[in-house]
């Protein structure tokens, strides 16, 4: 009997309210609009930020590290630690969600230049 490994090991766990993300100069991002939660260990790896849009139309989404995030308890929101173009210019969507499997986690910590999480079960 061929062992199958599930293919998603991340959950997305959507936020139903807005929580406000700053960047480090202070302006206005966006929001989180989700973490990804590790389903074995239920460690968030990456939060999913929505920037843009207006009235809900012309969102874009941005899978960011975790680890770029700082939580800021004063004003009850996160900060992201780098520069607003290059999360501008990083890996994102529109529409639909692309497949958060271990070659796109690969490719977003690539991009942002920190250690891959490794999204192996357990």
């Amino acid at each position: 009997m061929a062992e199958t490994e599930p293919t998603l090991l991340l959950v997305q766990a959507n936020l139903a309210g807005a929580m406000k993300v700053e960047g480090r100069d202070g302006d206005h991002l966006g929001a989180v609009h989700a973490f990804m939660t590790h389903k074995g260990s239920g460690r968030t790896t990456h939060a999913v930020l929505s920037l843009g849009g207006f009235l809900g139309m012309g969102k874009s989404f941005y899978p960011l590290p975790f680890e770029l995030l700082r939580f800021d308890p004063v004003r009850d929101q996160y900060v992201v630690t780098i520069d607003r173009r290059l999360l501008e210019g990083g890996p994102s969507w529109a529409n639909n969600a692309p497949v958060f499997d271990q070659a796109y986690a690969d490719r977003v910590a690539s991009y942002y230049g920190v250690t891959p999480e490794p999204l192996t079960a357990g």
